[in-house]
């Protein structure tokens, strides 16, 4: 005689069997759709972290947010099966940038880890060191990224790092942020962590118009420290990101530099005002949430 339980065994075999069918199509389809590059700039508060990951499924991610809050952002865009990011990079070690990349480490396998071997003396930065060894034990590279310095996250897609100049490069925290370029056909995303002015000036000097950007993720979450105007007049974006925290004790983003980018008629996106920003393209056209 069956008990009740048995009796539902052929309701629940195809209950389990139909869940099953619903994962695998969903990765299917997931993987038909995803012919877009996705750059999102994630709500973190007051810090940066943008997560990028190219049509074959390569991802990156630079700067993590001051804390584990990065987990979660990725969670909700990363499905929970996925445990890797191929390549992570800290644009410099102020905690604001680091300070979750070290769940992010605990939590995702990771690759590459990209730096410029820049240090402070904080215990974030320490727990950063740490937990990059631990990374190094798992089989992850840790590599120095200087200008020039490419990585390949397709054939088409590349991100360039312009700044700075040497790896290990000296100077307060800021001045060695990486400035890096991103580029898939004609569209590109030019990312500057915290460089200062006299980083953007001296860019514009090498560089010049060649720094014309789509996108720009505006340096140090909109601080009047960054963003000068001959700088934002040579990269010309057709979007400005500002992360910060809405309510902030340095008043990001800074009157100044708001008023620089009404000057030129250039949008600006906050994730202080409606979360993460996600951008998609196929490297003609570009779309935003």
């Amino acid at each position: 005689m069956k008990t009740n339980f048995q009796k539902y065994y052929p309701i629940l075999f195809i209950a389990i069997l139909f869940v099953i069918n619903i994962f695998i199509w969903s990765v299917v389809l997931r993987d038909e759709k995803t012919k877009e590059l996705t750059v999102a700039f994630l709500d973190v508060g007051a810090g940066d972290s943008i997560y990028i990951e190219a049509p074959n499924g390569n991802k990156m991610l630079i700067d993590g947010g001051p804390d584990r809050g990065v987990v979660r952002e990725l969670s909700e865009i990363i499905p929970f099966y996925e445990r890797t990011i191929d390549v992570v990079l800290a644009t410099h070690p102020d905690k604001d940038h680091i300070g979750g990349l070290v769940d992010v480490l605990k939590n995702y396998e990771t690759k590459i880890i990209l730096t410029t071997g820049a240090t402070s003396t904080t215990e974030t930065d320490r727990a950063f060191g740490k937990a990059i060894i631990e990374e190094e034990k798992m089989g992850a590279k840790n590599i120095l990224v200087k200008r020039g310095s490419v990585v390949k996250l397709s054939e088409d897609i590349l991100f360039t790092v312009l700044y700075p100049v040497s790896v290990n490069p000296k100077g307060s925290t800021n001045d060695t942020s990486i400035v890096g370029r991103l580029t898939y056909g004609n569209q590109s995303f030019l990312l500057t962590g915290d460089a200062p002015q006299k980083v953007e000036k001296y860019l514009v000097s090498i560089d010049g118009k060649k720094l014309k950007a789509k996108v720009l993720k505006i340096g140090h979450h909109g601080s009047k420290t960054s963003s000068s105007e001959v700088f934002i007049g040579n990269v010309s974006p057709d979007y400005a990101i500002i992360s910060t925290a809405k309510k902030n004790r340095y008043g990001h983003p800074n009157k100044e530099v708001i008023d620089l980018l009404k000057k030129y008629n250039i949008p600006m996106l906050a994730t202080y005002d409606g979360g993460k920003i996600i951008f998609k393209t196929d490297g003609e056209t570009l779309t935003h949430n």
